[in-house]
């Protein structure tokens, strides 16, 4: 008895298949093509230095705009979303500290990566020959570029992904294939003439539409930045000590938003709706410990200890800092989704 290999057609049907039982909320296949156009806007966003200190980013370029530097070979991106809306909203009015949605529970690196992995799995089944790689947030990858590509959704005018299922609260993740596959159409863009995410930015970190200057956004300085604040950096953090949801909050898509099915994202009560004497009392330990598998252990103990001092505005606190300052040894390549260009 002989097997006849799949189709391109089959195998992109049981790829749809495996990511709905892995627990993935969208799939979408892009076909590998050239990105001039995207080569173009990450080249001007590195000229004019919007990257910040986040050399990685400025590290061969050229690499990350072709996704064949990445995988010689490769014919297919196939993203993934996953939803990570648990309805819960901040309380806004209680004093606690303000965390980023996407840092209230599991680390996404590790529910996204568990799942690809899956996905993985499924596609050297079905194709043995091919060559593949993974990535969420580790790779030189333009995720947001080939998810709009992969028709999942659309870079917003807060350079964010924005999916009309579940708005922006997303997580992104690819799966690169030298398999051939069919794909899907380029999601066309849906912000029409809102600029509500613009306007609502507390330190004008877009200088103009589709484009974010890391130097002035609050993720960028709460989550990547290294060291003390530097003293004329001037920004009024507004109660922000993990990332910053500001520009999301005021998207109209985000109302149509529907909870996720993933208790992964559920809030953790160690991480949700905190108060300030909570965390500041932190020690070294009980940090590691408490954000173990939290996103915001990449900011280091001593990161947030600035973080909640930058709150306060007071310079000798901030210096005494700095005597103490010791940064996480993490080189990771990891591209937060509010600071990605």
């Amino acid at each position: 008895m002989t097997t006849t290999d799949p189709t391109p057609q089959q195998i992109r049907d049981r790829m749809v298949a495996a990511a709905r039982r892995a627990g993935v909320d969208g799939i979408g296949f892009a076909s590998v093509a050239d990105a001039a156009d995207e080569r173009g806007h990450l080249f001007d966003w590195l000229a004019r230095g919007y990257h910040a200190s986040m050399q990685w980013m400025a590290r061969d370029p050229e690499r990350r705009a072709d996704i064949e530097k990445v995988l010689p070979g490769a014919q297919t991106v196939i993203s993934v979303v996953m939803n990570y809306n648990t309805g819960h909203q901040p309380c806004d009015d209680c004093g606690a500290l303000k965390v980023s949605r996407y840092a209230w529970g599991t680390d996404y690196h590790l529910v996204m990566g568990e799942k690809l992995k899956a996905l993985q799995r499924a596609l050297e089944e079905l194709a043995p020959d091919a060559k593949t790689l993974t990535y969420v947030d580790t790779g030189p990858v333009m995720e947001k570029v080939w998810a709009q590509r992969a028709g999942l959704g659309w870079i917003g005018k807060n350079t964010n992904l924005l999916t009309r299922r579940f708005g922006s609260w997303v997580f992104l993740g690819e799966l690169i294939t030298t398999v051939k596959l069919p794909t899907d159409d380029i999601h066309t863009d849906y912000c029409g003439s809102c600029t509500r995410c613009l306007d609502a930015c507390p330190t004008d970190a877009f200088p103009e539409p589709y484009v974010l200057d890391s130097n002035k956004c609050i993720s960028y300085w709460t989550i990547e930045h290294r060291g003390e604040f530097p003293k004329e950096l001037g920004l009024n953090f507004d109660g922000w000590v993990f990332g910053c949801d500001v520009c999301q909050d005021v998207c109209p898509w985000n109302t149509f938003g529907q909870p996720t099915g993933d208790d992964a994202y559920a809030p953790d009560p160690n991480v949700f709706c905190q108060q300030t004497e909570r965390w500041k009392t932190l020690t070294p330990d009980e940090f590691k410990a408490t954000f173990a598998k939290s996103p915001i252990r990449r900011t280091g103990h001593d990161g947030l200890m600035r973080n909640i001092r930058a709150q306060n505005n007071d310079p000798l606190t901030s210096a005494l800092g700095m005597i103490s300052w010791e940064p996480i040894d993490d080189n990771s390549e990891i591209v937060i989704d509010e600071i990605d260009p």
